[in-house]
């Protein structure tokens, strides 16, 4: 058997984390750095972003060089570094609020140019570092602390919105799918183009408790239980497709990079073309 060498990706002596007991982030992080070390990129040439919240604490863990920024703006820093910066890979790690709240607008813009990044959704359907108030990705019906007697608005769905405005590569899995979430993210970062992984998590302590599942472990079974392969998911009937969760590359096309199209327009306007 091969030896583990991921582990060399992690800031040991940070250790234990501060996520609560049955928190799915870890996994998560735990599965992006499996998936960094089956690309084989250069770890010296990867940069990790992050916005504010549960999620965004996992650069922190990360032995590698690292951004973490204000809430909701992690997608602009991560353009600044790669328009500067066009050879290195650039990873944006954000949570549900984060990304689809505050930074709805960075995010919608960033599929639409093409950039070359890769952002992860650590989607525990809540915001769970200011004690569980409700965010754009939280179910109908459910409750949260802002949402006493059930949440009304509709969610997002984030693999649409990210097709609808450009994104190239679009995937979704789970904590319990672990392993899935590791291809994937092995397959966005030798994507070129902007890549998107919906990484559903689970949040027993503001989320689940409030819902019926009061263990990270009902709530990973949840998980199981209501995934279905993007490929099944294809032949099923939308009556039977309500209440699940799609997994699997949902969408993979090619399109300009924005980076290589902003080095075209440099070499015009220095007479290089």
């Amino acid at each position: 058997m091969a030896a583990v060498t991921w582990h060399r990706h992690l800031r040991v002596e940070r250790m234990p984390q501060i996520w609560c007991a049955g928190c799915g982030h870890g996994t998560i992080l735990g599965a992006i750095l499996r998936g960094v070390e089956k690309s084989e990129i250069d770890p010296s040439k990867l940069v990790i972003v992050s916005g504010i919240g549960c999620s965004s604490r996992a650069p922190g863990y990360v032995a590698l060089d690292g951004l973490h920024t204000t809430h909701g703006r992690a997608l602009p820093f991560a353009t600044g570094i790669k328009v500067a910066r066009p050879d290195l890979t650039v990873m944006v790690i954000s949570g549900d609020g984060d990304l689809s709240a505050i930074g709805g607008n960075h995010f919608i813009h960033a599929a639409r140019r093409n950039l070359d990044i890769t952002v992860v959704c650590f989607n525990n359907s809540i915001y769970g570092m200011t004690s569980g108030q409700y965010s754009p990705l939280t179910p109908r019906d459910a409750m949260a602390t802002t949402a006493p007697y059930g949440h009304i608005e509709r969610p997002f769905d984030l693999c649409q919105l990210a097709i609808g405005a450009g994104a190239t590569y679009v995937a979704r899995g789970t904590a319990y799918h672990a392993g899935l979430v590791t291809n994937q993210v092995t397959r966005a970062l030798k994507h070129k183009g902007f890549a998107f992984i919906d990484a559903i998590s689970q949040c027993p302590t503001y989320y689940g408790r409030r819902n019926r599942m009061k263990t990270g472990v009902e709530m990973m079974k949840a998980q199981r239980d209501t995934a279905v392969n993007v490929k099944r998911a294809a032949k099923m009937p939308a009556e039977e497709l309500a209440g699940k969760i799609i997994i699997g590359d949902i969408h993979v096309s090619q399109a300009s990079e924005y980076t290589e199209e902003y080095q075209r327009v440099i070499d015009r306007a220095q007479g290089r073309t």
